[in-house]
């Protein structure tokens, strides 16, 4: 198959129309002012949740099942409980970058989704770049063993999306996942934000023609 696939799982355009309405004989109506709504407060989990000290990006290496995530976003609010089983593999580079392959399928077939997190000078926070710097998205790895669970947080302007992933999909415990739930709840993403994800059935070797690269909205 050589076709693409998109990497904007949704986009929603906003169009915004003004005008002027005109009152008898042509000429127009002045608009009344309108008080401004007041700004809802910009939410930071990256700082308001700094990352654990002295995280070892170099310990993050290797393979990651993704197990749940918590997330407002659009397309996974739409099609959260069609989500497919994930799988992630870092490799960290002498560059300081951390080289992300994310298998998963979609219509039925296997996809590799290849990124770049940048390293910066705070340990464990990392930076996906966007088309323009306004969309790049903030990662911070927020807790971690290395080798059981990990919980890193995305931000991408005012969007907070928490992501709970493995070593395997067999040894995390409940208590772990009681507390992913907690610190989500702390974030405004109760039950109705969660969304597990399958733990059986993950992709293995895809075709070369699924391989994209791409900044996925969730």
């Amino acid at each position: 198959m050589a076709g693409v696939w998109r990497c904007v799982l949704l986009v929603v355009v906003f169009m915004c129309v003004w005008g002027s309405t005109e009152a008898v004989g042509g000429a127009k109506s002045r608009p009344r002012p309108q008080r401004r709504p007041p700004k809802k407060p910009k939410v930071d989990p990256i700082e308001l949740t700094p990352p654990a000290q002295n995280i070892d990006i170099q310990q993050m290496t290797g393979k990651w099942y993704l197990l749940n995530t918590a997330s407002k976003c659009t397309y996974l609010m739409n099609h959260g409980t069609r989500v497919e089983p994930t799988v992630v593999m870092l490799t960290h580079s002498p560059d300081r970058t951390l080289s992300v392959s994310t298998k998963t399928r979609h219509s039925n077939q296997c996809w590799e989704i290849l990124q770049v997190y940048y390293e910066t000078p705070t340990p464990g926070k990392l930076k996906l770049k966007g088309a323009r710097a306004e969309l790049d998205t903030d990662i911070a790895v927020v807790e971690t063993d290395y080798n059981s669970y990990a919980i890193l947080y995305y931000q991408k302007r005012d969007q907070i999306t928490m992501k709970l992933y493995g070593r395997s999909v067999d040894n995390l415990s409940e208590p772990m996942l009681a507390k992913f739930e907690q610190l989500a709840e702390k974030q405004g993403l109760g039950l109705a934000y969660l969304f597990p994800f399958p733990t059986y059935s993950h992709c293995g070797d895809v075709d070369k023609d699924h391989v994209i690269n791409c900044v996925p909205t969730c």
